[in-house]
């Protein structure tokens, strides 16, 4: 996990630690280590921000020794993620009932297998989830909710293929409301996230169930794509907070730091396996022990 973006991230405090008074050698190995980001799927606009933010501190000896260039680094990326917010769906499911979420994503990054995982880590925090199987476009897709209810034992609202989605959702939220479900997780259809159809299907059902939150799920291992999905969802439909998924196979590393960069809004959960249970919430710190070990 992030094996590779910690190689980058090594090798270039190595380097640049012993190049801080020799400006031109130190502007080539920052040269190489933007080329070296993106080569970890950093995107290269956030590619660029770290490199003139290290460019600006050492501009002005803010950074004189192999600890404070470590430091800054740290503080750089930190910042960026504390910038993008937080966001506890848990927490807020609490202060409303019932609490609904419209998922997001195109298909093959594993969002109906998410949903189910939250879902089940909904009930274990004591709460009474529904799964909504509101893509009525793609075949087997509610069959393939309504397995996952069956492995889990959580109810699934489903539709018939070709039925209006956004009245799959409404209706759903009517049916939870009226028996007693604190948390309403809704799919989506994920054809092609160009499709201007999906586009207006998406709107209609946001605007019909008036989701407290649209969360976003992407592949870590499309890279760049996942970061261009980021992008466009947020566009077009608008996104409060990213679930990445197959970060347990992950090697680059550079998606979280490019999606909180490229649309500002927090990672909030990351898939690390197959199991129902491998859903874990998203750890700043954690993800910055990773790809900074042993020098920080």
């Amino acid at each position: 996990m992030f094996g590779k973006i910690k190689r980058v991230f090594s090798k270039f405090i190595e380097k640049a630690s012993a190049f801080l008074g020799a400006r031109e050698k130190l502007d080539e190995i920052l040269e190489d280590f933007k080329f070296s980001l993106i080569e970890s799927d950093v995107a290269y606009e956030c590619a660029e921000y770290i490199i003139s933010s290290l460019q600006e501190e050492i501009e002005r000896d803010n950074i004189r020794n192999k600890e404070e260039l470590v430091r800054k680094i740290r503080e750089l990326i930190i910042s960026l993620f504390w910038e993008a917010g937080n966001l506890d769906i848990f927490e807020e499911a609490q202060m409303h009932k019932p609490y609904k979420i419209v998922f997001l994503g195109v298909n093959g990054v594993g969002k109906t297998t998410t949903i189910a995982k939250l879902a089940l880590a909904y009930r274990e925090k004591g709460y009474k989830p529904l799964m909504v199987a509101a893509d009525t476009f793609r075949a087997g897709a509610q069959e393939q909710l309504k397995l996952h209810g069956q492995r889990t034992g959580i109810p699934v609202f489903m539709g018939k293929y070709g039925a209006d989605p956004a009245a799959i959702a409404f209706d759903a939220i009517r049916y939870a409301e009226n028996r007693g479900y604190d948390v309403v997780l809704i799919d989506t259809a994920g054809r092609m996230h160009t499709d201007i159809d999906l586009v207006n299907e998406l709107k209609k059902l946001v605007r019909v169930s008036k989701p407290h939150r649209k969360i976003l799920v992407v592949d870590a291992l499309t890279g760049n794509d996942a970061i261009e999905q980021a992008k466009f969802f947020d566009e077009y439909i608008g996104v409060d907070g990213v679930i990445v998924t197959k970060v347990d196979a992950y090697e680059q590393g550079g998606v979280p730091l490019s999606i909180v960069y490229a649309i500002r809004k927090p990672i909030i959960m990351i898939g690390v396996g197959q199991e129902y249970k491998d859903l874990k919430p998203f750890n700043i710190d954690e993800f910055v022990n990773k790809i900074l070990p042993g020098v920080y």
